[in-house]
């Protein structure tokens, strides 16, 4: 059975990064270049191959910050600082790290990897069983029956496994569903706002009920007269919020799957902790 690992490369960049340089530990080379966050999505890598032994491997990138997300809202994200100067120049050794270990990279301007992840989970998983690796809450949404979230938690190796089973018992509705309760509640992290006053108990309340936003808005009559009011003072909001929270499964990407095969090796594995100037502790026998 293929088994497919779809690696969230920002994200696992990012959280490599601030895990490190909150202690002033950047790693550098002999150049001044800093590589503690590409040091750490090496280790989130190499972890999740030990813990979920794939067939075959990929990882989606974000490719700049102008998506079709901000051109429909321009304060998408924009409560974010800018990365710093240390973080900055990892964005491309983190690519170069992907290459040695041959793990193919996907992404497409106007998208995030979000939506790169989802594509590629969709496609595939009529023929594999998908593990997304990532930090981020946003694609637990993704989901299903063939598709597994692990979701990073403090240390390296450690995973909270979503399947929609889980999902339901944490939050009682399905992964699909998440988004039509973010576009009520909003996300701070994001920056979109959902319907002011309502926030997530009541959301999801809203969707176990109701079951999608259009749901809600059919009944609107059946609710409390504080919750139609602030649901019919904020549509254009509630609209917007839904179309932002949704991840776009139809990107026009593609990765065939003989480019994945997992072919992660000690030679791959060496060059890279050469060009980092990483020195070696322990043997990479273990996750080969």
């Amino acid at each position: 059975m293929k088994k497919i690992l779809l690696i969230d490369g920002m994200a696992l960049l990012f959280r490599g990064f601030y895990a490190t340089s909150v202690h002033g530990q950047y790693m550098k080379r002999s150049d001044g270049t800093p590589t503690n966050g590409v040091n750490g999505f090496v280790k989130h890598v190499l972890a999740a191959v030990s813990a979920v032994r794939p067939t075959h491997a990929i990882v989606c990138w974000d490719m700049g910050s102008t998506t079709f997300r901000t051109e429909s809202f321009q304060d998408y994200k924009a409560n974010r600082p800018e990365p710093p100067m240390e973080l900055k120049p990892q964005f491309d050794l983190v690519k170069e790290a992907a290459a040695h270990l041959q793990l193919p990279g996907v992404g497409l301007k106007g998208y995030e990897a979000d939506d790169c992840i989802g594509t590629l989970a969709k496609q595939y998983c009529g023929e594999a069983d998908i593990f997304v690796l990532t930090g981020d809450t946003d694609l637990l949404q993704l989901a299903d029956e063939r598709i597994t979230i692990m979701l990073l938690r403090k240390g390296i190796g450690n995973y909270e496994y979503y399947t929609p089973e889980r999902i339901m018992e944490e939050k009682g509705v399905a992964p699909w569903q998440i988004v039509h309760a973010k576009a009520f509640m909003g996300d701070s992290s994001d920056n979109y706002p959902g319907v002011k006053g309502i926030g997530e108990k009541t959301a999801y309340k809203l969707i176990q009920q109701f079951e999608t936003v259009q749901g809600v808005l059919d009944n609107l009559s059946a609710l409390t007269k504080a919750q139609r009011t602030k649901i019919e003072s904020d549509l254009d909001n509630l609209h917007m919020s839904l179309r932002l929270a949704e991840i776009h499964c139809e990107v026009p990407i593609s990765c065939e799957l003989e480019e994945a095969v997992l072919r992660l090796g000690e030679e791959g594995l060496q060059a890279l902790y050469d060009q980092m100037e990483w020195r070696r502790r322990d043997p990479f026998a273990p996750i080969l």
